[in-house]
């Protein structure tokens, strides 16, 4: 976590991160830090002097939903099947990625990586980046697992769950797809996911 989070209250931290998420959403990166603060009831300083710029302002909101979905990871029982693990990161990879803040916020990276490439960076590297390298260790860990490249496994596994899902709803164009049919994709993904991958008795 950032330094700044050990000197701000963390209530005014929730309430901007709330307010970049939603201006943001809405406004793209050009939306100001100014309506910003608006919202969240605080001073351009206060987020300046804590977040020191826009840049790293959507970094740690990129960083606070990449962990929403990591979560299924880490607080999973030791003794939880695998595939009820992988399908509950799958639904929440799948909530998070039709939402229409992180849609926005990928946008916002496919955008800038020509004007603002520090920009596009960021948000790779908080999100889809840590994301991978998270999934990645959890698979290497699992003994019922045979998995000889597990950066390329965790990446086999998002392709499956996200599909043409994702490009479909970057660009705009009918999915087909609705929200009560993630969880039955999500569990179908991690069930055939983990067959492939099994470890031979």
């Amino acid at each position: 976590m950032p330094r700044a989070l050990g000197q701000i209250d963390a209530r005014k931290h929730q309430a901007i991160l709330d307010a970049a998420s939603e201006v943001l959403a809405e406004r793209g990166f050009g939306a100001s830090i100014e309506e910003v603060a608006r919202r969240a009831g605080v001073s351009k300083q206060t987020i300046y002097n804590h977040y020191h710029s826009k840049t790293e302002l959507v970094r740690i909101l990129v960083e606070r939903r990449r962990s929403v979905v990591t979560a299924m990871l880490d607080e999973a029982p030791p003794d939880q099947p695998i595939e009820t693990t992988l399908a509950r990161y799958a639904t929440a990879i799948l909530e998070s990625m039709m939402a229409p803040g992180s849609l926005q916020l990928m946008r916002m990276a496919i955008t800038s990586t020509t004007d603002m490439p520090e920009l596009a960076r960021a948000i790779y590297d908080a999100g889809i980046g840590a994301s991978s390298r998270h999934l990645a260790d959890y698979l290497s860990r699992r003994p019922e697992l045979e998995v000889e490249n597990a950066r390329r496994a965790a990446d086999v596994f998002v392709g499956m769950a996200t599909g043409r899902l994702q490009t479909r709803l970057l660009m705009g164009v009918e999915t087909g797809f609705e929200p009560d049919q993630i969880v039955a994709r999500a569990s179908e993904v991690a069930d055939r996911f983990v067959r492939a991958y099994r470890r031979a008795a």
